[in-house]
């Protein structure tokens, strides 16, 4: 097993992996989507001309990370699932489709690429990245925490059994015409991400953490070749991201932030209301006191005791009055707060991995 190193952590820093402290958050702010179970097989040739697809609904258009500007270029997303595969359809406006990295497991954002991310069980430890580029080479990754934690980056991490395809809507790698863009097909199988030899794992009628981000870099064409493109000193320029859920701050690696996707059994075309669960909308407070219990012990050196030194007083969901408690030990702290919603003990810890038991 690889583990990526410090240096490598640093380069992904390039795509906006640092903390913030953020701000309060609303259900306005994550993205939703219901995606149907597929009725018949689905062929990946980056087509996707099959009635499912066609009848599928797209997702809304990618916004700027931080969500306050709208990108230059077009995105949206379709997702379906059946009992095998989650199937994601990328619809990516580019005028200038180019790609030059062929090696697997490079890294992909050096070129535009398309970025998956997933957290099954929505805790912020233990999800996956994935990204592909218009070439349709891929970049999987396991993270074990999010950067902030300093943790591990388990680089050998291999989708076993993806399928992805790729159709360019124009010329690929060539400067003398405008593209219309490109389009993105995967499939990815449920078995990637069992953590139990016999735990079934597909999410029917469940949702996960889902989010999506597309890296774009302004260009330059010498010798009939495209390359990023730098400054006047020899830097490069920094790229685009545009993201479906945004995230407030220039980092996609807050995975308390990405969007709601949920599986639903019923046939495309079927009507489906769902509504984020209020004990989710707890745990969107829950992470807003421990971002700002790290900005406290960045300052301070040492973990806030009190919860109004962090902005942790009472607070209401639904009409419901939440009393977070603190309990400060040896490593660290957890949060906690018995949600009157499911009854459960919704917990925090230092390192940011959520509980609910």
């Amino acid at each position: 097993m690889c583990h990526i190193d410090s240096k490598f952590i640093i380069l992904l820093v390039l795509i906006g992996c640092y903390t913030s402290m953020g701000g309060a958050q609303s259900d306005n702010m994550y993205q939703r989507y219901v995606a149907h179970k597929a009725s018949e097989p689905i062929q990946i040739d980056g087509v996707a001309d099959e009635e499912v697809w066609k009848h599928s609904a797209w997702s809304e258009d990618f916004i700027d990370i931080e969500g306050d500007k709208k990108p230059l270029f077009r995105t949206q997303v379709k997702m379906l699932w059946d009992d095998t595969y989650f199937y994601i359809l990328a619809n990516i406006e580019e005028p200038h489709v180019w790609a030059d990295i062929e090696k697997r497991d490079a890294i992909i954002f050096y070129n535009n690429d398309f970025e998956v991310f997933i957290d099954p069980d929505g805790d912020t430890h233990n999800y996956y990245e994935l990204e592909l580029n218009a070439l349709n080479t891929a970049w999987d990754l396991f993270i074990t925490k999010p950067y902030r934690e300093s943790a591990p980056v388990i680089n050998s991490w291999d989708i076993t059994g993806l399928k992805s395809a790729v159709t360019v809507n124009g010329t690929l790698n060539n400067p003398s015409d405008i593209d219309k863009g490109w389009v993105l097909e995967l499939a990815i199988p449920w078995e990637a991400y069992k953590v139990e030899y016999h735990k079934k794992n597909v999410p029917a009628d469940k949702f996960w953490r889902v989010n999506f981000s597309r890296v774009n870099w302004e260009h330059s064409i010498a010798d009939g070749k495209y390359s990023r493109k730098k400054d006047v000193k020899g830097k490069y320029l920094p790229e685009y991201n545009w993201v479906w859920s945004p995230q407030g701050v220039i980092n996609m690696h807050e995975p308390e932030k990405w969007g709601y996707v949920f599986f639903s059994s019923k046939p495309v075309g079927a009507n489906v209301d769902f509504v984020i669960p209020n004990d989710e909308k707890i745990k969107w407070k829950l992470f807003e006191i421990y971002r700002n219990q790290r900005a406290y012990r960045a300052k301070h050196k040492t973990w806030a005791t009190a919860l109004d030194l962090v902005k942790g007083d009472e607070f209401k969901i639904e009409g419901k009055s939440i009393v977070p408690t603190i309990e400060n030990h040896s490593l660290g702290y957890n949060i906690f707060v018995k949600s009157p919603f499911s009854g459960k003990q919704l917990i925090i810890r230092e390192d940011g991995k959520f509980s609910a038991r």
